[in-house]
């Protein structure tokens, strides 16, 4: 069973910066995508970013204020997040992709903009 724990969330004023960190209990390395979404309270779950083999993805709400890196000693992906707005307030969510198309979310983590 794959685990994927998402962490660094938290409360953050306009304009400020995040981190997120999504760690899995597998090889990333075995992956087909990793990638970031999230989910606005009453809304849909939105793709963010995601590293393929062909390098980073990013979704059009936040490209310019975000990059995704990944650490594959310590099978961890990361979202470095700036310049954060009010409507950037989600549960942020880590999904991992096999090359068999099955794939693994974690619970998410909480980050709320302040105005």
């Amino acid at each position: 069973q794959v685990q994927v724990a998402e962490s660094g969330g938290g409360l953050v004023q306009f304009g400020g910066s995040l981190t997120l960190s999504c760690t899995a209990s597998v090889n990333i390395t075995t992956m087909y995508a990793l990638g970031w979404y999230r989910q606005a309270p009453g809304g849909e779950r939105e793709f963010i970013a995601e590293i393929r083999g062909v390098g980073p993805i990013y979704g059009d709400s936040m490209k310019g204020r975000i990059a995704i890196s990944r650490n594959n000693a310590k099978n961890t992906l990361y979202l470095q997040m700036n310049s954060l707005k009010p409507e950037d307030t989600a549960i942020y969510y880590c999904n991992l992709e096999r090359f068999s198309g099955r794939d693994y979310w974690g619970q998410g983590t909480q980050v709320t903009v302040s105005s």
